[in-house]
């Protein structure tokens, strides 16, 4: 039975953790998962949700995930749609699971009136790379990340 994609609900938390740190092992970041279910359920479900969620469930269970957020561009004028995570579990690829998540968020955008649709993808990760741009995406050579955490941004809110 293939996978169906749907929204997700408070009871997909666990899950949905459970998957993210399956993410973290595969990019082998899992020394800076500090995140938390309650930090997960709070950001999706609680008082001031800050991210939204589609999971994909295949017999009963969830096997992929995509986070998501809105932010602004300037530029642009309008708000965007903000990829943080999509994860399909190993036994699931090849499924045609990543480009339906893709496809949704994209309609979702288009249906949200945003001006961009955009993720960050991991340097190394080429079979990700070329998956993203076979569905359209451009890898933007000239943007970097920059951020600031820690004991960094705790200095830094101290000169405000």
């Amino acid at each position: 039975m293939p996978a169906t994609i749907r929204a997700a609900t408070p009871a997909d938390t666990a899950a949905i953790f459970a998957l993210t740190y399956e993410l973290a092992e595969f990019e082998q970041l899992t020394h800076l998962f500090a995140a938390t279910q309650d930090d997960l359920h709070d950001a999706l479900f609680g008082s001031r949700p800050s991210i939204e969620a589609l999971v994909a469930e295949s017999e009963e269970r969830l096997v992929g995930y995509a986070l998501f957020f809105h932010n602004y561009s300037s530029f642009v004028g309008k708000r965007g749609l903000y990829l943080e995570d999509v994860y399909v579990q190993p036994s699931q690829r090849g499924s045609g699971l990543g480009t339906a998540f893709l496809q949704r968020l994209a309609a979702l955008a288009v249906e949200r009136r945003c001006g961009r649709f955009e993720w960050t993808v991991l340097d190394w990760n080429q079979p990700a790379i070329s998956f993203y741009e076979k569905m359209g995406a451009t890898v933007l050579p000239d943007w970097r990340v920059v951020r600031v955490t820690g004991n960094a941004l705790e200095q830094l809110a101290a000169g405000a």
